[in-house]
């Protein structure tokens, strides 16, 4: 993955090319919008929608760098899926970005006590979003997982997400 905090730039919002029910890859082939991929980058994008939810909410400042960060990379993961595996190894998700996610998990982990069971999901409103955002990662790498038994898939966006679900 690029290591950017800008948006991506679109040109244009809409192409009238799915109107059929097919959408393009990236490497521009065509696929059904019900192709395991597709579903798999919804998902991410679902999660991406939810974490922009929490930042438009209060927040601990700590927390807006690199929940905006993730968000950047959340569209890297949808690029590296929207290409097939082995065609370019360009808009990979990539190993520094998971060590990352690990670092913020033991820096956030320091800060807490020690867990005997499970948190119930609530606390503030700002608590209770990222829990919703963590849910929809558990199910964006349910999504992944399950278009990689269809088609080759980069196996580190299933730890990227893994990861991110831990964080």
């Amino acid at each position: 993955m690029r290591d950017r905090a800008e948006p991506v730039r679109l040109t244009r919002i809409y192409t009238r090319g799915g109107d059929g029910g097919e959408t393009s890859l990236g490497d521009g082939s065509r696929v059904s919008k019900l192709d395991c991929r597709i579903g798999a980058f919804g998902s991410v994008d679902e999660l991406n929608s939810a974490l922009g939810l929490v930042l438009a909410g209060e927040l601990p400042e700590e927390l807006r760098a690199p929940l905006t960060r993730i968000q950047n990379e959340l569209f890297d993961v949808g690029a590296d899926l929207s290409v097939p595996w082995g065609v370019t190894d360009r808009l990979r998700v990539v190993q520094p970005s998971i060590d990352r996610l690990e670092e913020l998990c033991d820096r956030f982990n320091a800060e807490l006590p020690e867990l005997r069971s499970f948190v119930l999901p609530g606390g503030t409103e700002a608590a209770a979003r990222l829990h919703v955002a963590r849910a929809l990662c558990r199910r964006a790498e349910r999504e992944v997982l399950f278009g990689a038994q269809e088609v080759d898939l980069n196996p580190l966006v299933l730890a990227y997400l893994n990861r991110l679900s831990d964080l």
